[in-house]
């Protein structure tokens, strides 16, 4: 690797160890082998590579939704038939990964609460966030976002809503969390309360 992917991977490293708002440019050399003009040269500030780092440890983190580091390849899990039992199942992956994802979590967290103080910041997380949503939608609950966009859209809303809501509850007290199984009877309490009115 060059000084580019050492930086961002040291980067990567810091966040995940420090947070955003400890991380120095210090550490990011010290983490990446490389010097401090590097960061200048190559990101232009330690802010845009944090922000890049930010983006690329949430994409890696979006594996767990997608089996993207399931041994047998990409999409090779069979999708369930039933959409509720989609919905249980990426559940289960997210959850089951708490533990080991756990800094992820605290990052996401960090970072959402530093959004109205660093616009750039916030311009970097449009164009994944929206990105997000169709993912979710799709792995969630088995919506294709190329062919009902709007669908996928208010679905990848309501699922991105969901997974910051439990997110927050599994950060303050894992104990009391939602299972995917609590996630999945609620969201059939709902649908089936409105049935009965």
């Amino acid at each position: 690797m060059g000084h580019r992917e050492d930086l961002l991977e040291g980067a990567k490293r810091c966040l995940l160890e420090k947070g955003y708002a400890r991380t120095t440019a210090r550490d990011i050399v010290a983490a990446s082998g490389t010097n401090l003009a590097s960061i200048g040269y190559h990101y232009g500030s330690k802010e845009a590579l944090l922000n890049l780092a930010f983006l690329k440890v949430t994409e890696e983190w979006g594996d767990v939704l997608t089996n993207e580091n399931d041994e047998t390849g990409p999409g090779a899990a069979a999708v369930p038939a039933a959409p509720l039992d989609q919905f249980r199942e990426t559940w289960e992956r997210v959850i089951g990964s708490y533990e080991q994802t756990r800094s992820v979590w605290q990052l996401q967290m960090e970072v959402i609460s530093r959004i109205d103080s660093d616009p750039d910041l916030q311009k970097a997380l449009v164009g994944p966030q929206r990105e997000g949503r169709d993912g979710l939608a799709e792995n969630m609950l088995g919506i294709d976002p190329e062919t009902e966009p709007e669908k996928a859209r208010v679905a990848g809303l309501f699922c991105q809503a969901l997974l910051a809501g439990v997110m927050v509850q599994w950060l303050m007290d894992s104990e009391s969390a939602p299972s995917a199984q609590d996630l999945t009877d609620g969201l059939k309490a709902v649908l089936e309360g409105r049935e009965q009115r």
